[in-house]
C-alpha cells in the first residue's frame, strides 16, 4: 500500500512537482527529502526524485530509485510515467513505450501520459499505435483543432490517405462560421487536405478542391503550383499552360516552371520538329527581360550542331562580358555530351585568340581575364582535363587581376588534381590571405590543410571565425555547431596518419551529431501540430526516414568501419604505446590540450558531461571492434543499401563474423549495383575459397552460385582470359 502524505507533505509534492516543470532543481531535491524525511517510502515523491536526478545526469541513480519507487507502488501511474520518461531519455524507445501504455492503463484520463505516449509511437514510426493513441486524444478533447489535424497525419504516413482525407471534412463540418483568411493554420489544413488528395491521385477531386479555397488561402504559391501539376494531369493543356504562364511571371528563373510549360504545349525535346518551337518560347521570354539567365540557358541543353553552337556564343559572350565568375558552373552539364563540349571549348579558345578587339574600356578589362577563368576551369574539370593548361592559363588570369580570390583558389585546385596537397594547401592559403574576412575561403583553406594532413594549422584557420572561449576551443566550436564537414575530414586525416582513436573520435561525432537530429524529432511532432505547419511536419518526418542515406554519414561509417575491421585484423595497434603505426605515438591536437578552469553547464544551469577520452583511446583500444563497427554497419545498409561502399563494408564485417548469409547478402547486393566493382571481385574469391575449405558454412548453392559463378562476371571472364595469355 502506498503511504498516505499529509496535506504539508502534499503541498511539498505540488511544490517538487512544479520545481521539476521550471527546471529548479536544487529547490526540487530539497523538497523531495524533506518528504522522504517523513514518509520514506513514498512511491510517487521517490520518482519524482528520480525525474531529477536524471535531469542532472545521473542516470543509474535514477533508474536505481524509480525501481524503488515502482516497488513501493507498482499501481501508482507517475512511478510507471517517470519510469517511461527515464527510458526515453535513455533511448530505449521500446521499455518506454511498455512503461506509458502501463501508466495509461493505471490512468486512462491522463491527457499528458497519453501525450507522451502518441510522441514516442511517432519517433518509431508506429503508426498504427499513433493512430490509436490520437483517436482517444481526439475522443477526449474534440474542440482543439491540432487534435484533428493530428490523427489526419497519423492516417496520412500510415497510408491510409482517404482516411486522412475523411478526418480533415469531418472536422471542417464541425465549423459553424468560415474562418477568416487571417487564419494562417486553417489555411494551412486546407492545403494540406488538397496535398493528400493529389497524393491520392484523385486530380479531378484536389482541383475542384483548391478552385474553392484559392482565395482564401495565404500560400498563393503554392495554390498556383498545384493547380498547374493537376490540370496538366488532367490533360487540361491549354488551362495548363496558362497556369503555368502566370507561375513564369512571378519567377523567370525556376525551371520547373519551364518543363511544365514544355509538356502543357506538348514540346518534346527528344523531337527534332519541336526544336523552333521550343527555342520560340524561351526567346519569348528572354526578350522580355536581358537579366534572365534561365530563358538562355536552358536552351543549350535540348539544342544540338550548328543551333547550339549559335545559342552558346551568344549565352557566353554574354556571361564573359559581364565577368560573371559562375559561367562555367552554369555550363559544365553540357559536358556529358563530346559534341557541345567540343564546340564550347572552341568558341571560349577563339575568345582568347582574338583578343576581343571590339570589346573596349571596362567591358574588355571583365573580358579579357574571364576568358582565361573560364579555359582555366574547363581545362581542371575531369570531363576535358589538362592540368598543363588549366595552370598556364590560370596564371595568366592572376597576372590580369592578381587580387581576385576566385583566381588563386582554382590554381589551387589544379594542383590538388595534380596530387601535390602540399602545395595546394599553400597557395589555398595565399588565396585566403587576399580576403581574410570571406568564411568561405577560409572554409576552403581549412579544408586544403586537412587534405595535406596538416590538422593544427586547419583548427588553427577555422579558429578565425569560431568562439575560441567555447569549452574546447576553436575544435569544441566546431563540435557545438555541428561543423560535419570539418569533422569528417579531419578524422580521415588522422586515419591516413595513424592516428586511430582521433580519427575514429570525429567518426563517432559524426554518428552522435545524426543521433542528435533524430532526437530532435521530438521537439517537432508537438509544435507543428500547434502552430499548424503540417505540411512542413510531414516533409520532415519524411526527411528524417532517410537521414542517415546522408553522404557526410555514409562516408564516415565506412571510414569507421575499415578502422574497426583493421583494428580486428591487427590488434597490435590498439595498444597504449601505439596508435595506427606500431611505436607512434599519439599526437594531441593543439585545441583538446586546454581544459576549462570552471565545470561546463548549459543554459538551465546542469552540467555538462566531460568528454573522459578525448584523444579517443578507449575507442581504439575496444576489445569489440566489430560489435562496435555493427553500430555503423546496421543503419549504413539500412539507410543506403544501394551504396557499393556500404556494402563492401558490411561484407568485411559479416564475414569477420562469420556470418556467412549476412556475407552473401552483401556480396549479392553488392552485385547487383555494379558487378564490374574490382573490391567486389576480390571479395568473391575469398568468400568462394573460404566456403570451400570451411564444410560448417551452410549456403544453398543455388543462393551462392548468383553471386560466385565465374560464367555470371566479367572480372572473372577477363581474369580467365588473361592467365590464359
Amino acid at each position: 500500500m502506498p503511504q498516505p502524505l499529509s496535506s504539508k507533505e502534499n503541498s511539498l509534492f505540488r511544490q517538487l512537482v512544479k520545481n521539476y516543470e521550471t527546471k529548479q532543481y536544487k529547490k526540487g531535491i530539497k523538497a523531495a527529502e524533506q518528504i522522504l524525511k517523513k514518509t520514506p517510502n513514498h512511491g510517487d515523491t521517490q520518482a519524482m526524485k528520480a525525474l531529477i536526478l536524471n535531469s542532472q545526469g545521473q542516470t543509474d541513480e535514477a533508474f536505481a530509485l524509480a525501481k524503488v519507487a515502482l516497488k513501493n507502488d507498482v499501481k501508482s501511474h507517475i512511478c510507471w510515467h517517470v519510469y517511461g520518461i527515464l527510458y526515453r531519455s535513455a533511448k530505449n524507445y521500446d521499455e518506454a513505450i511498455k512503461a506509458y501504455k502501463f501508466a495509461l492503463r493505471l490512468e486512462p484520463e491522463s491527457l499528458q501520459i497519453q501525450r507522451d505516449l502518441a510522441t514516442l509511437q511517432i519517433q518509431v514510426r508506429d503508426y498504427q499505435g499513433y493512430i490509436e493513441s490520437r483517436r482517444a486524444m481526439l475522443k477526449a478533447r474534440p474542440q482543439m483543432r491540432q487534435n484533428w489535424t493530428a490523427l489526419a497525419v497519423a492516417f496520412h504516413l500510415a497510408g491510409q490517405l482517404s482516411e486522412a482525407i475523411d478526418i480533415l471534412e469531418r472536422y471542417e463540418q464541425t465549423l459553424k462560421t468560415p474562418p477568416p483568411r487571417s487564419d494562417i493554420e486553417h489555411s494551412e489544413a486546407a492545403l494540406y487536405k488538397n496535398t493528400v488528395m493529389g497524393e491520392k491521385g484523385d486530380f479531378e477531386a484536389a482541383l475542384k478542391h483548391l478552385d474553392s479555397i484559392y482565395k482564401a488561402n495565404a500560400d498563393r504559391t503554392a495554390v498556383m503550383e498545384l493547380r498547374a501539376q493537376y490540370l496538366l494531369e488532367l490533360d487540361r493543356k491549354p488551362e495548363a499552360e496558362q497556369a503555368y504562364r502566370e507561375l513564369l511571371e512571378r519567377n523567370a528563373e525556376y525551371r520547373a516552371y519551364y518543363d511544365g510549360l514544355e509538356k502543357s504545349l506538348g514540346l518534346d525535346r527528344s523531337n527534332s520538329e519541336n526544336v523552333d518551337k521550343l527555342l520560340e518560347m524561351y526567346k519569348s521570354y528572354a526578350d522580355k527581360n536581358p537579366r534572365y539567365d534561365a530563358p538562355t540557358r536552358v536552351p543549350l541543353d535540348f539544342l544540338d550542331g550548328d543551333k547550339f553552337r549559335a545559342a552558346a556564343d551568344g549565352y557566353l559572350r554574354r556571361m564573359l562580358g559581364k565577368g560573371v565568375p559562375s559561367t562555367f558552373n552554369n555550363v559544365k552539364a553540357l559536358y556529358q555530351d563530346p559534341a557541345k563540349k567540343k564546340a564550347i571549348e572552341e568558341l571560349v579558345l577563339g575568345y582568347e585568340s582574338e583578343e576581343h578587339k571590339e570589346a573596349n574600356g571596362e567591358s574588355a578589362d571583365r573580358f579579357t581575364p574571364a576568358v582565361l577563368y573560364f579555359l582555366a576551369q574547363h581545362y581542371n574539370y575531369h570531363l576535358s582535363r589538362d592540368l598543363a593548361k588549366a595552370l598556364d592559363y590560370i596564371d595568366r588570369a592572376i597576372e590580369l587581376d592578381p587580387k581576385f580570390v576566385d583566381y588563386t583558389m582554382t590554381k589551387a585546385r589544379v594542383w590538388k588534381h595534380y596530387g601535390n596537397t602540399q602545395k595546394a594547401a599553400q597557395i589555398m592559403n595565399e588565396a585566403r590571405e587576399l580576403d581574410e574576412k570571406d568564411r568561405y575561403i577560409n572554409t576552403k583553406c581549412a579544408k586544403y590543410q586537412l587534405r595535406n594532413n596538416e590538422n593544427e594549422k586547419a583548427i588553427d584557420t577555422m579558429s578565425k571565425f569560431t568562439r575560441n572561449e567555447a569549452v574546447g576551443g576553436a575544435l569544441g566550436d566546431l563540435h557545438d555547431m555541428q561543423c560535419m564537414w570539418y569533422l569528417i575530414e579531419d578524422g580521415e586525416a588522422y586515419y591516413r596518419q595513424g592516428e586511430l582513436g582521433l580519427a575514429l573520435k570525429r567518426f563517432q561525432a559524426i554518428h552522435d551529431i545524426f543521433g542528435v537530429w533524430e532526437e530532435d524529432q521530438f521537439d517537432f511532432h508537438t509544435f507543428s501540430l500547434r502552430k499548424g505547419q503540417i505540411r512542413a511536419y510531414v516533409d520532415m518526418v519524411r526527411w528524417e526516414d532517410g537521414l542517415r542515406a546522408h553522404p557526410f554519414y555514409t562516408r564516415a561509417a565506412v571510414s569507421a568501419i575499415k578502422i574497426y575491421t583493421l583494428l580486428h585484423d591487427k590488434p597490435e595497434l590498439a595498444t597504449p604505446q601505439t596508435n595506427g603505426t606500431p611505436g607512434k605515438k599519439t599526437k594531441k591536437p593543439k585545441e583538446e590540450k586546454k581544459s576549462p578552469a570552471k565545470p561546463a553547464v548549459d543554459a538551465e544551469g546542469v552540467p555538462k558531461k566531460e568528454d573522459t577520452d578525448p584523444q579517443g583511446v578507449a575507442l581504439r583500444e575496444t576489445a569489440s571492434p566489430l560489435e562496435d563497427a555493427m553500430k555503423y554497419v546496421s543503419p549504413l545498409l539500412h539507410s543506403s543499401p544501394k551504396t557499393i561502399e556500404a556494402q563492401n563494408v558490411g561484407f568485411e564485417v559479416f564475414f569477420r563474423r562469420r556470418k556467412w548469409l549476412l556475407a552473401l547478402k552483401c556480396l549479392r547486393s553488392a552485385h547487383e549495383i555494379d558487378p564490374e566493382n574490382p573490391t567486389l571481385h576480390h571479395q568473391t574469391v575469398r568468400f568462394k575459397h573460404t566456403r570451400k575449405f570451411s564444410p560448417e558454412i551452410q549456403i544453398p548453392l543455388a543462393d551462392e552460385e548468383k553471386v560466385t559463378d565465374p560464367s555470371k562476371s566479367t572480372l572473372f571472364r577477363r581474369a580467365r582470359s588473361s592467365r590464359a595469355q
